[in-house]
């Protein structure tokens, strides 16, 4: 099974920008959906954005504009471009992947955490005022 590694996180001024990178290995990145969550002090793991097989993206309404998903399955990469921080994006960030198809995904499921079958342990982002 693939096992997923984030990296990227840290502490940023609100503004700036980060990029998050989820490397999978023992397994090939071409054959997930795959997406990022995150969790905030004290809340429910949230969806953040998604993108299919064939690069198809779906963003929460409260990124949208701001982050960009996008894969490299060359390099066996998602990432996740943060622009525009805010002091309300400060969460653990988690990278998933999942296997059912992209059909199942694009009716609604890529936001369900139940969805995705394998997860990493997560970047710590930290966004001050």
């Amino acid at each position: 099974q693939v096992q997923l590694v984030e990296s990227g996180g840290g502490l940023v001024q609100a503004g700036n920008y980060l990029r998050l990178s989820c490397a999978a290995s023992g397994g090939s990145f071409s054959y997930y959906f795959t997406a990022w969550f995150r969790q905030g002090p004290g809340k429910e793991r949230e969806f953040v954005a998604a993108i299919s097989r064939s690069g198809v993206t779906y963003y929460a309404d409260s990124v949208k504009g701001r982050f960009t998903i996008s894969r490299d399955n060359a390099k066996n990469s998602v990432f996740l471009q943060m622009n525009s921080l805010k002091t309300e994006d400060t969460a653990v960030y988690y990278c998933g992947a999942g296997v059912r198809s992209d059909i199942f995904y694009r009716l609604g499921n890529y936001a369900s955490r139940s969805s995705y079958d394998v997860w990493g342990q997560g970047t710590q982002v930290a966004v001050s005022s």
